[in-house]
């Protein structure tokens, strides 16, 4: 049997994808992968998503240059969430966010309201080419 036919892909062929940083523990962002993507990923070393606004693969920085190198790629018990273990890379290493913070869960839950508690690194109008 393939490795790629264990994972409990859901009804439109997609897994949940959970990128942790390997240094601090980090979660830095939640996407999709399908079968190409994580077959790609794991061939290349490098995250490769499934963009479902794009309806295409996503490799993590073709425009930020916020490149995640894999060093593990995990499967959880029911086979149907995926968390890979990376090194954020590029010009500015410390961003994984498209908001240009460190984690995409810079939003904490305090008095009823979503706050900001994690800093903006860099604009984002400076990381990205476009808003695709």
């Amino acid at each position: 049997m393939d490795w790629l036919d264990e994972v409990r892909w859901d009804p439109q062929g997609l897994v949940p994808v959970i990128a942790q940083e390997s240094a601090t523990g980090d979660v830095l962002m939640f996407a999709w992968m399908d079968r190409e993507a994580l077959r790609r990923t794991a061939e290349t070393g490098q995250a490769v998503y499934y963009s479902r606004s794009r309806q295409r693969l996503w490799p993590k920085g073709e425009e930020s240059g916020h490149v995640q190198q894999v060093h593990e790629i995990r499967l959880d018990c029911d086979n149907d969430v995926v968390l890979l273990r990376i090194t954020q890379l590029g010009h500015d290493p410390s961003i994984a966010c498209h908001t240009g913070r460190h984690s995409c869960f810079f939003q904490r839950l305090e008095g009823g309201a979503w706050t900001a508690v994690e800093p903006v690194l860099k604009d984002p109008a400076a990381i990205y080419t476009s808003k695709a």
